[in-house]
């Protein structure tokens, strides 16, 4: 005697759809409360974040293995208009490690 097959519903869940006339009388959920605003960055903060922004831009050619200041003579040197701004930030700020070096240093090459 064959095996006793169950109902694909024993299986599987039963899912109703819901019908316009059901939605009708429910109010829409409440919008969803705002997200709170980050404390504004620091200068130092403004700072890294730009030359983060200059490491990440492929036209100035491969960041690893250099610092940012010989990133950016070598893309002045092959005409590729680094931007000014950048150079003057990294010499104001050559002795200190988090602006002179990449932002890959900390990965092997």
């Amino acid at each position: 005697m064959p095996a006793k097959r169950g109902l694909i519903t024993d299986t599987f869940k039963v899912v109703k759809k819901v019908r316009k006339e059901d939605t009708q009388g429910k109010k829409s959920p409440p919008p969803p409360e705002p997200v709170p605003e980050s404390p504004p960055l620091s200068e130092r903060e403004r700072d890294l974040l730009e030359l983060k922004r200059f490491d990440l831009d492929w036209r100035f050619g491969p960041c690893t293995g250099i610092s940012r200041l010989q990133r950016w003579d070598r893309a002045a040197l092959h005409g590729l208009d680094p931007p000014q701004d950048i150079r003057d930030l990294l010499l104001d700020r050559e002795d200190d490690p988090d602006f002179s070096h990449c932002l890959w240093r900390d990965y092997p090459l």
